[in-house]
């Protein structure tokens, strides 16, 4: 396999992805194929044979994250092993995004392609302390693989670039000694904070939310007719209570033009009750948007 991915080299990604990726892939020249997940399956991941269809003799890797950001959503192991398949079929690398992967709920086991015997070369993870700790401004990460050269080449761009702040090294090196027992409450916490939201969505008229197996993320399909332009009325223009509520479009998370319009993201990052409020003032504001899509007066006259 080779080193590094080149200018012009492709890479498949199940959509709708973190918006980043687009742009660090810009950055590289590298071309990023989208292949779309679907809400109805909770973002399962697709078909391998959408995989196939895509695949060309550019294409050198396939990215997952997982728990997704995003969706929430978590790969099985059977996933995993067909994604094994398909990259030694092809010679792929499998880059695997595994910031959120304490963040299991139900039971669900979280499962790594680099535990996947044969792969071993083929596959690079991405890590951070960002989510696990909460560390966001530490910026703090570090990429980790069996395969030789890549580390290799990885090491020669690490000597010509300035490292992270001594200060976050340090936290960090702190950091990972936190306790599993930390993790057992947080756990316990983001799970009732999911239940919550979730639920929530699902008793709105005309929202569709899967529920996640991980992260702290939800996308959820809404009556509205531009998730762009709800968003924005939520913050400009409606207010509950003297209160709103603030949300990501979720077209900001796919590639593939015009996807995305009626669903968007919201993450379970405040406590119960602000988000049991939240929820209600949500409501609130669908039962009002001017680009609501269930006509009031049709459904009550067909109940009739």
């Amino acid at each position: 396999m080779q080193s590094c991915l080149d200018p012009g080299d492709e890479v498949i990604i199940p959509e709708p992805f973190y918006a980043n990726y687009n742009g660090f892939a810009c950055m590289g020249d590298i071309v990023v194929r989208p292949i779309l997940s679907y809400i109805e399956t909770g973002f399962a991941l697709p078909p391998i044979a959408d995989f196939e269809k895509v695949i060309g003799p550019r294409t050198k890797a396939i990215m997952i994250c997982s728990p997704n950001n995003p969706t929430g959503y978590l790969y099985s192991r059977q996933e995993l092993e067909d994604l094994k398949q398909l990259c030694l079929k092809h010679n792929l690398f499998l880059f695997a995004d595994e910031a959120y992967r304490e963040f299991c709920y139900d039971g669900q086991k979280f499962e790594s392609p680099m535990h996947l015997e044969g792969l071993e070369e083929h596959v690079i993870v991405l890590d951070t302390v960002s989510k696990r700790y909460s560390a966001c401004g530490a910026r703090l990460g570090c990429i980790i693989t069996k395969n030789k050269e890549v580390v290799a080449t990885a090491l020669k761009f690490a000597q010509a670039r300035l490292s992270p702040g001594m200060v976050a090294q340090i936290a960090g090196t702190a950091a990972v000694d936190t306790p599993k027992s930390y993790f057992g409450a947080v756990i316990e916490e983001y799970t009732e904070r999911r239940d919550i939201l979730v639920d929530a969505l699902n008793n709105i008229e005309g929202v569709l939310c899967k529920k996640p197996g991980g992260a702290f993320y939800v996308v959820a399909r809404f009556p509205i007719d531009d998730s762009d332009k709800f968003c924005q009325w939520m913050l400009e223009e409606f207010e509950y209570d003297n209160k709103t509520v603030m949300m990501a479009p979720a077209t900001g998370f796919y590639s593939t033009f015009g996807a995305g319009k009626n669903e968007v993201r919201l993450a379970y990052v405040l406590n119960k009750q602000d988000l049991a409020d939240a929820m209600h003032c949500l409501a609130k504001g669908l039962q009002v948007y001017p680009g609501r899509t269930i006509n009031v007066t049709e459904r009550i006259g067909t109940r009739h």
